[in-house]
C-alpha cells in the first residue's frame, strides 16, 4: 500500500513562473523525500510602478511516504 501527503509551498522568482516552480521543487527536494509531483493550484505577479517585480506561484507538493 502507498501513503501520500501533500503540502502547500508558495514561491517567488524575478525572472518568471517557470522559475518560480522551479526553485519551489528545489527546496521542496531538500527537507522532503521521494516527491513524485506537483500541481500549480495558482499564479499572481507583484507590480510596482507599472511593471512586473515578482512572480509567485503556489503549488502543492506530493510526496510518497515509507
Amino acid at each position: 500500500m502507498t501513503v501520500a501527503k501533500i503540502t502547500e509551498l508558495t514561491c517567488t522568482s524575478k525572472k518568471s513562473f517557470g522559475d518560480a516552480i522551479e526553485n519551489g521543487i528545489k527546496r521542496a527536494t531538500k527537507t522532503l523525500e521521494n516527491v513524485s509531483g506537483a500541481w500549480i493550484q495558482d499564479q499572481e505577479v507583484v507590480v510596482e510602478k507599472g511593471s512586473i517585480v515578482e512572480y509567485r506561484v503556489r503549488m502543492r507538493v506530493t510526496f510518497v511516504l515509507k
